[in-house]
């Protein structure tokens, strides 16, 4: 393979802050500080994208930390994805506009999945659709609300209606650090030809690579990088694709 594999930082906000929850669940979150400061220390340690989440409004299904991340995407150089309460056309239009690379779709293209082949139509690149999944099950509104959608059913779906990238974040081992389930990875990679991006579960370097060779096209980390299981540097040169 040719592919870069990217190491991505997740930069999760609830009420101002930087957060990791555990499980997806409120009421789980070790806070790490405020986001720009978060983002500009991932910049420095060499990330190529930056991952947004807007924690609160996935919950409430509307954005509550808009400031945070426009003064984010302002500051830094690097491509930002965005995800967390857009659940409108406008919305995911005004971000793009505005210097988002890519606006992160969970609920509302669960809920009208034509807004995605909208977006994409007009910004060919800018819509990853989310996918998150607990004990098997597509789950939305902030990790709350089973769908009844099997994830690589979802994928196919989005995938035709112009998704650029799939996020897939194994729920059930968001936050824990107890190791990736990289066989579910490599099956929805199997199931598209868009890329697929993990999320969930990294406890080291090992899980990296597992997510690799699973043929996941990045990986989003959060907790193993805050509490400092491997430095971004290690995990990017962790993988060597050729």
């Amino acid at each position: 393979m040719t592919e870069e594999f990217e190491v991505v930082p997740a930069v999760d906000i609830e009420d101002g802050r930087v957060v990791q929850l555990v499980g997806g669940e409120r009421g789980t979150e070790t806070a790490y500080g405020e986001p720009s400061e978060a983002a500009e220390r991932w910049i420095e340690a060499g990330a190529e994208r930056l991952h947004l989440v807007d924690l609160d409004g996935a919950f409430d299904g509307e954005r509550a930390n808009a400031d945070a991340i426009d003064a984010i995407v302002d500051r830094v150089d690097v491509p930002v994805q965005m995800g967390g309460g857009i659940r409108r056309r406008s919305d995911a239009a005004q971000l793009l506009d505005s210097g988002v690379d890519r606006v992160i779709l969970g609920t509302a293209a669960i809920e009208t999945p034509e807004l995605v082949s909208d977006l994409a139509a007009e910004y060919p690149d800018g819509v990853m659709v989310s996918l998150d999944a607990s004990a098997g099950e597509v789950v939305v509104e902030g990790w709350t609300e089973g769908t009844g959608l099997k994830p690589i059913e979802a994928a196919q779906t989005f995938a035709a209606k112009g998704a650029a990238a799939i996020l897939f974040t194994d729920v059930d081992t968001e936050g824990r650090m107890d190791g990736v389930r990289a066989d579910r990875v490599a099956e929805l990679v199997e199931s598209v030809d868009v890329p697929v991006i993990a999320s969930g579960g990294v406890a080291d370097l090992d899980d990296v690579r597992a997510l690799a060779a699973a043929g996941a096209a990045g990986v989003v980390v959060g907790t193993a990088l805050y509490e400092g299981a491997f430095e971004l540097s290690e995990a990017q040169g962790a993988v060597q694709r050729s």
